[in-house]
């Protein structure tokens, strides 16, 4: 079968694979739709970022060269002998977080992820643990339900920050992540949502996805004095999705005391931090980078129900064969994309 391999940064090929031995315990899935991350972004362009390579990863014993892609749906193909949960021909969104399962709600029990760590979602077939599986009504649309897995990240994200209804926001970065807070903010019931970006068009993406002032740094003075120019007393909860210094800096100073700055980003590079900063505010930091088992039941259920709408997020459709031109290189250089998906319905 034809997938998307990385074997280093700015090396993915569209080379033929064959498909792994299917374990007991494990279900083929026939993709229907895929789509590129940031965390993939990053692996193109900087990786290896969390991708294994000198040593193989200690929970799936795999290194590179990997099959790519963590966001996916699709319909089962066929299942081990130990699965009896699943039957060919449901349609399933995929967990990939892969930990030591001792903790059932904490992300953090050793982590790795399926399309980063062991064969991902990007080929028109994928092997995947039944633990990681979620069933789908076969109503509800497989090509939203790929958007599933980076609006986990987004509701995990609010749960971080223990926003509760009429709080506020402020989000540095209006990315396809930042856009998922967005609309996990609105649907958790704050009041007002901030979003700052330097891109104009994700910033109207983001007044779709239910933010309710924006800020473009490039036509103001000082980003701190315009988000409290809208909340004088700071925000609840602040989200660091832009990764880079200067967000990471005035996320902390635009969060009130005794409010959360959540840090969403996967940073390529490192940055500096001055813990005073916190000590002389009172601002909490954390930080996440997945999800629980219980919040991605809790996403899969609030997406399939509509209470949160991630149709907007999507702006193009591809073929396997064009990751690279119409994919990485796309999300690169145009800023109006958010999340591209790949097509692989008739992959084989």
């Amino acid at each position: 079968m034809k997938a998307a391999v990385w074997h280093g940064a700015k090396d993915i090929r569209i080379e033929e694979v064959n498909l792994k031995p299917l374990a007991s315990d494990e279900v083929t899935i026939k993709v229907a739709y895929a789509g590129i991350c940031g965390s993939d972004l990053h692996e193109y362009q900087d990786g290896p970022v969390l991708i294994p390579t000198t040593f193989p990863d200690p929970l799936t014993n795999e290194a590179a060269p990997i099959v790519l892609g963590h966001e996916f749906s699709g319909v089962v193909e066929a299942v081990g002998t130990d699965v009896y949960d699943f039957q060919v021909g449901d349609h399933v969104a995929v967990n990939p977080a892969i930990t030591k399962r001792e903790s059932p709600d904490d992300v953090y029990d050793g982590y790795s992820f399926i399309g980063l760590s062991t064969d991902g979602g990007f080929a028109g077939y994928v092997n995947v643990p039944v633990e990681n599986l979620y069933p789908l009504p076969k109503d509800f649309s497989l090509k939203l339900a790929a958007v599933i897995e980076p609006t986990a990240v987004a509701v995990q994200a609010i749960k971080e920050a223990h926003l509760t209804f009429g709080q506020t926001v402020v989000i540095f970065g209006a990315g396809p992540i930042g856009a998922m807070v967005t609309t996990a903010a609105k649907a958790a019931g704050a009041t007002k949502i901030v979003v700052v970006d330097l891109s104009t068009i994700r910033l109207q993406k983001a007044l779709k996805m239910g933010a309710t002032d924006i800020i473009n740094p490039s036509e103001v003075s000082d980003v701190v004095a315009a988000v409290r120019q809208i909340l004088p007393e700071g925000a609840d909860a602040s989200f660091e999705i832009a990764g880079v210094q200067a967000t990471f800096d005035q996320a902390i100073k635009t969060t009130k005391a005794r409010g959360y700055m959540v840090v969403v980003s996967i940073y390529a590079h490192a940055i500096q931090f001055n813990p005073m900063a916190l000590t002389n505010s009172g601002v909490n930091l954390t930080s996440t980078i997945a999800y629980s088992r219980q919040t991605f039941q809790q996403t899969v259920d609030l997406v399939t129900s509509g209470q949160i709408n991630v149709e907007p997020i999507i702006t193009s459709e591809i073929k396997l064969d064009d990751i690279i031109t119409d994919g990485f290189d796309v999300l690169t250089a145009d800023q109006s994309q958010a999340k591209i998906l790949i097509n692989l319905t008739q992959e084989k």
